[in-house]
Parts: C-alpha cells; sequence; structure tokens
C-alpha cells in the first residue's frame, strides 16, 4: 500500500531520521540518526513499524502534514498540541489519520524535539543503508520544505494496543557523567575543576552537530593545536575561546582542537533547550 505525506509547514528544522549509519567514520561519515534513539523506538512501535523505520525529528516549532492516505502515527519526545483535523491527540499513544487529513503538531511547551512515526515509515532513499538526515555532511534526504512530499513505505504490523505511555522527564538541570581525556592534560587542572565544579548553559547557537555551551572558560596549559585527530559522539571539544562544545549526533569524526572529556551519555541534550543548565561530573566523584 504505497501513499506520501504533504508537507505543508516544515517548521525551523523538521528532518528524517532513522537509527543513523554506523561504521563509516573511517570515511568521514558520522552515525548521525535521531538525536534520542529511545523515543524513535517508542514511537514506531507504537504504529506496528520495526524499530529502525525512519520517521521524523521536529525541531521547537511544530509541523503541519498531510498524509494521502489514512494511516496511524504517534508523536513522543517534547510536550507539544497535537491536532488531527479540528481534533486534538495525545503524545505518546498511536492516533488514526484519515486520509486528506491535516496533522498539526504544534510548538515544544517544555523539552526541543518531538518524533513522529508513520506506520510503514518514511520511505526516502537509503544513502550508505541510512535513510537519516546528516546536517554536517549533507547526506541522506534535505531537511523538509514546505511543499516536499515523503513517500510512505508499507505498514508491517499494527498499532500497539496502549492507552498511553509515561512521558521521560524533561529537566531544565542537566548533570553529565564524562570521562576525562584524551587531552585534558592540555589544560590546566584548573581547567579541569571549572569543568566537574561549575555550571555551564546551552547556548542557542547549538545544533544537531554540538550543543554549545556558555560559561568559564577551561584555560589552556598547552598552546597550539593538534593535528585533525578522530572525534567520537559526547567529545567535550574546546575552541580557541575555551567555552566547552559537546558532539551530537552529526558531529564531524576528525577535529583539531583538543578534547578535555567524553560524556557516557549525550541524550539528555536532545531536549535541552538554550538556556538550560549543563553540570558535569566524572565517575570518580
Amino acid at each position: 500500500m504505497s501513499g506520501t505525506v504533504e508537507v505543508l509547514r516544515a517548521g525551523a528544522l523538521t528532518t528524517v531520521q532513522d537509527l543513523g549509519r554506523p561504521g563509516w567514520a573511517h570515511l568521514g561519515v558520522p552515525r548521525s540518526g535521531a538525536l534520542d534513539p529511545a523515543a524513535l523506538r517508542l514511537a514506531n512501535r507504537l504504529v506496528g513499524n520495526v524499530e529502525p523505520a525512519a520517521g521524523l525529528e521536529i525541531t521547537l516549532t511544530g509541523c503541519e502534514l498531510r498524509p494521502t492516505r489514512a494511516t496511524t502515527v504517534a508523536v513522543v519526545g517534547a510536550e507539544a498540541d497535537v491536532r488531527i483535523g479540528h481534533r486534538p491527540g495525545d503524545t505518546g499513544r498511536p492516533l488514526a489519520v484519515p486520509g486528506g487529513a491535516v496533522l498539526r503538531i504544534g510548538p515544544a511547551r517544555r523539552g526541543l524535539r518531538c518524533w513522529l512515526a508513520v506506520a510503514g515509515g518514511i520511505a526516502v532513499p537509503q544513502v550508505l543503508g541510512s535513510r537519516s538526515t546528516d546536517t554536517l555532511a549533507g547526506i541522506g534526504p534535505a531537511p523538509l520544505r514546505d511543499g516536499d512530499l515523503l513517500p510512505l513505505g508499507t505498514p508491517t504490523g499494527p498499532p500497539a494496543p496502549v492507552d498511553v505511555t509515561v512521558p521521560g522527564p524533561l529537566p531544565t538541570d542537566l548533570r553529565l557523567t564524562v570521562r576525562l581525556g584524551p587531552r585534558h592534560d592540555w589544560f590546566t587542572p584548573a581547567a579541569v575543576d571549572l569543568l566537574l565544579g561549575t555550571a555551564y548553559q546551552v547556548s542557542p547557537l547549538s545544533n544537531r552537530v554540538g550543543a554549545r555551551l556558555s560559561g568559564a572558560p577551561l584555560p589552556r596549559a598547552v598552546a597550539g593545536e593538534l593535528p585533525s585527530e578522530g572525534l567520537v559522539l559526547g567529545a567535550v571539544q574546546v575552541p580557541a575561546d575555551g567555552q566547552p562544545l559537546v558532539f551530537l549526533a552529526d558531529h564531524p569524526t576528525t577535529g583539531g582542537y583538543p578534547v578535555i572529556a567524553v560524556v557516557d551519555d549525550v541524550t539528555p541534550l536532545a531536549q535541552a533547550r538554550p538556556g538550560t543548565t549543563v553540570r558535569f561530573h566524572g565517575p570518580q566523584r
């Protein structure tokens, strides 16, 4: 059963995402994929999809869509109003959408991003085994624009028999565990104390590449720059201004600024609005 979804209003940034394209870093291609993989998996289970099916990641301002066939959708993540035509819908549960009805996902009231699954999945072509949009490398489909038509796949299972799911917490004060290195010796002991002992705020310049933070600059013990070396998800890189940057799903695979630490789990940053407080702590503290 074929069909499409028409994009009536794309919003600030809506992208196609699945669970990413691991295994290509040696060619300079990061994993990409949903910033909160568990949220996308949940949305897919709710509509009867396999967990790796592609859905939409919707940032802050919401979007409006119109499927050409009757379908089932699920929206999880940030708190937002959902409407199907003039009928309100709930996040965290399967929702029936008649063919031609307008699905409206409103701006996020708390949190930053929603993940939308549609029965059958978003069936754009795969690139290197994934349908994800990589906003840095420009791989995969472009971010959605008004008027786009997205192909739908064939539904593979019935919607989940649930009334509602319990939403995850959307804190305004994040505590992230880090492991120091590989270049913490390029910084003074005071810099490490600042990183682990002071609060930072998420900058409005953050995106899917990285969460830029503002706060106490981290002083260097070693001048100059490194030859470019490998970067991983969660790497805390410190550019020349001393302000830490936590790399997220669309991060570059190499870089020349030193990495003072690596965050164990970056998922909480997927919902971190500008101004959110971030505190780092080491596993030893």
